[in-house]
C-alpha cells in the first residue's frame, strides 16, 4: 500500500500504465498539489501530471531520457497563478501505446488534441527540454492560436540550415540509436547500465540525477514501446528537417527564448531563429545538458523572468 494516497485528475481514465506514481507516490506535499490523468487520443493513452487552478496554463515537454519527471523538482514552485502540465510524450513514459510516426509534427498533434481536451485553446506558455524543443516548435507552428510563447532548453532545430547530419556527427549517440534493432538488442535489459553511463557522459560540474530520479527513469525506459519510442526520437530527425523546413516558411511571432550549457548558444540559437527571428538566448554557467537536474534554480528563475507569474 503506497504511504500517501495518489490522486488522480477528474475525468481521468484507468491508467494503463503500472506504477505511473512510482516516483512521487511517497511524497505527500508533491500529491497535494499535482495528481496524474491519463486520457486517449487517437489510440494512445496519454499520461500527463495537473496541477494549480491558476488562470495561465504552462505546459511542460521532457526530453531524452528522460519523462515528466525531469520537471517535478520545480512544479510546485511553478504554481502560483497558472494551472501546471507535465505530459509524457506519446508513446514515452508512462504514456500507453504507439502512436503511427515519432516525427515531432505528429507528436505535437497529440499535445494539440490533449490540450485541447482538457479545455486550453490558447494562450498556452510552453516550457520545454531536449527532444521536447523538437515537439514546442510544430506545436507551435501548427496551432498558432493555441501557443504564447515557447521557453525551451539545450536543443537545437533541425530544419533550413540546421542539418541532422550536422548533428549526428556532434554527439556519439545519435548515431548509435539509428541503428535499428541494434541499438534496442543491445540495451534492452541493460537500462541502468545504459542511463547511468549516459547520464554521466554529459554532466558537467552540476549535480546529476539522483538515485531516486535514475531509478524513475529506468522504469519508464524498461517498458519496450518507451525504449523503442525513445530511439524514434532521434530516427525520424531526418524527416522533422524537411517538415520544419516547409514550417520555417512562415516565421514564428510569439516570445521565444533558449537557454543552454556553456558553449551550444551560438550553434543552437541560430537554427531557433530560423523559425522564430527574435529568438533569444542566454547561457548557464557550470551546467550541462540536464539544466533542471544541475541548475534546478537557475531554471526557474529563467522561467520566471520570461513568462512573468501573474500573481500580483
Amino acid at each position: 500500500m503506497n504511504a500517501f494516497p495518489t490522486a488522480i485528475a477528474v475525468g481521468s481514465e484507468e491508467p494503463l500504465s503500472p506504477g505511473y506514481d512510482a516516483g512521487a507516490k511517497d511524497d505527500a506535499e508533491f500529491n497535494k498539489l499535482f495528481r496524474h490523468g491519463f486520457t486517449t487520443i487517437d489510440d494512445v493513452q496519454m499520461h500527463y501530471v495537473i496541477g494549480g487552478d491558476g488562470p495561465q496554463v504552462m505546459v511542460l515537454l521532457h526530453g531524452w531520457p528522460q519523462s515528466w519527471y525531469e520537471y517535478r523538482p520545480i512544479m510546485p514552485s511553478l504554481l502560483p497563478g497558472r494551472t501546471v502540465i507535465a505530459i509524457d510524450l506519446p508513446g514515452m513514459g508512462d504514456s500507453t501505446g504507439n502512436p503511427p510516426s515519432m516525427t515531432k509534427t505528429v507528436l505535437a498533434t497529440y499535445v494539440h488534441k490533449l490540450l485541447n481536451h482538457l479545455g486550453h485553446h490558447e494562450n498556452v506558455h510552453v516550457v520545454a527540454h531536449d527532444h521536447g524543443l523538437n515537439v514546442a516548435y510544430p506545436l507551435a507552428a501548427q496551432y498558432r492560436d493555441q501557443v504564447a510563447g515557447l521557453f525551451l532548453m539545450d536543443a537545437a532545430l533541425v530544419g533550413k540550415n540546421l542539418k541532422f547530419a550536422t548533428l549526428e556527427s556532434m554527439f556519439w549517440h545519435f548515431s548509435f540509436f539509428l541503428q535499428d534493432p541494434l541499438a534496442e538488442e543491445l540495451v534492452t535489459g541493460r537500462v541502468e547500465t545504459f542511463l547511468t553511463y549516459f547520464f554521466q557522459s554529459v554532466k558537467t560540474a552540476g549535480e546529476n540525477v539522483s538515485d531516486d530520479e535514475l531509478a524513475e527513469f529506468v522504469r519508464v525506459y524498461s517498458r519496450p514501446q518507451v525504449l523503442h519510442a525513445g530511439f524514434g526520437l532521434y530516427r525520424t530527425l531526418t524527416q522533422d528537417e524537411a517538415d520544419n523546413t516547409t514550417l520555417q516558411d512562415t516565421p514564428l511571432t510569439i516570445p521565444v527564448h533558449l537557454i543552454t550549457q556553456a558553449g551550444l548558444a551560438d550553434a543552437f540559437l541560430p537554427s531557433l531563429q530560423d523559425a522564430a527571428p527574435h529568438a533569444t538566448s542566454a547561457v548557464v554557467p557550470g551546467a550541462g545538458h540536464f539544466l533542471l537536474h544541475e541548475a534546478p534554480d537557475r531554471v526557474l528563475a529563467e522561467i520566471n523572468a520570461f513568462y512573468p507569474n501573474p500573481t500580483p
